[in-house]
């Protein structure tokens, strides 16, 4: 009898190769991610503890085994520890899966199991990078939830901060939106902190964009705008309107939750302004996997493994990700509505 060897067993892909390769697998599903707006950190713990000085988010550092220890201050609710999510999801090979199943292109050759594990982790892939924006989006807003839906942390309520709003009024024809334009930015300018920016892009519903650009006093600048392309009719120009220092860009991914519903990345007729280029304010923190090998060691956006069944009918994917996004400084994300 032929025994075929399984190339994922030992002597084949460990830990470490399966987790660096679903680390490179292409993000199908990122918009933050492509603006590079949350920066990954990994952390050898599976908790930070933030500190809240002055509406600013901080970790608190790690000293040396004697050393002052930092000090709270005494304000309530200004110091807080959050657990990080363990957010496990797997899959299996079966052989059914490769059994008599034609290659892609090919009529005549069986998938490989190297091909098959491939698509397999690129689905995963997948689903952990659109749970990760999900949470991203979530974060920026204040609050972030889990692939369920439901709230873990709501950092307004954690750190008694008030969120900062601006209606836009774009019901009302006499209203003046580059000065709720420039209302926004100078509040973003304001809640830097010692922080920099190289610019404002606001996030927005589809409903609050149609608004916005059918308004009087914005819809002669769109019409500009939209028609400097060599091709105005045909082109979306939903990605990227500048106007009085906002980028406004229509997002509207719809997630379908771990429950089957789903659940919009920005509620209708509102929209999120945030600052751009900023070196430590928005951070998404990983925590190591749940295994003996990675313990204390720093963690990374996600982890996979596989396991040959004792029976041989089957290889099991594990994939596993413990991440936290986390806006450090609230104030910045401005929550844009129209009343009317």
């Amino acid at each position: 009898m032929t025994v075929v060897a399984n190339p994922f067993d030992a002597g084949g892909y460990t830990l470490s190769e399966m987790t660096r390769a679903i680390n490179i697998l292409p993000n199908m599903y990122s918009r933050l991610a492509q603006i590079g707006l949350f920066r990954f950190e990994g952390i050898t713990q599976r908790s930070v503890i933030i500190e809240q000085r002055e509406g600013v988010l901080s970790l608190l550092p790690s000293v040396p085994l004697g050393a002052p220890a930092t000090v709270g201050t005494r304000e309530g609710r200004s110091m807080r520890s959050f657990a990080l999510p363990w957010i496990p999801h797997n899959d299996v090979i079966l052989p059914a899966d490769i059994q008599g199943v034609p290659a892609l292109g090919s009529r005549s050759n069986a998938d490989t199991l190297v091909d098959v594990m491939t698509r397999k982790l690129t689905l995963m892939r997948n689903k952990h990078a659109q749970t990760r924006e999900y949470m991203e989006i979530n974060a920026l807003r204040g609050i972030v939830k889990d692939g369920a839906g439901t709230t873990l942390y709501d950092y307004f309520t954690e750190f008694g901060i008030t969120q900062i709003s601006v209606d836009f009024l774009l019901g009302t024809a006499g209203t003046k939106v580059q000065q709720k334009v420039r209302d926004v930015i100078r509040q973003i300018e304001l809640n830097l902190k010692g922080e920099s920016m190289t610019g404002v892009r606001a996030l927005v519903s589809p409903e609050f964009f149609d608004k916005l650009i059918g308004h009087s006093s914005v819809a002669t600048a769109y019409q500009y705008y939209s028609a400097s392309g060599a091709q105005p009719l045909r082109e979306d120009v939903r990605r990227s309107f500048p106007f009085a220092g906002i980028t406004f860009e229509e997002y509207n991914p719809i997630f379908t939750l771990s429950g089957g519903t789903t659940d919009r990345a920005i509620p209708a007729g509102e929209g999120i302004a945030f600052p751009m280029g900023t070196v430590d304010t928005f951070t998404t923190y990983g925590a190591p996997a749940n295994l003996i090998e990675t313990a204390n060691t720093v963690g990374l956006p996600i982890y996979a493994r596989q396991m040959p069944r004792e029976r041989g009918d089957g290889i099991d994917l594990l994939t596993e990700a413990s991440i936290l996004p986390v806006n450090k400084r609230p104030a910045l994300a401005v929550r844009l509505f129209s009343s009317n």
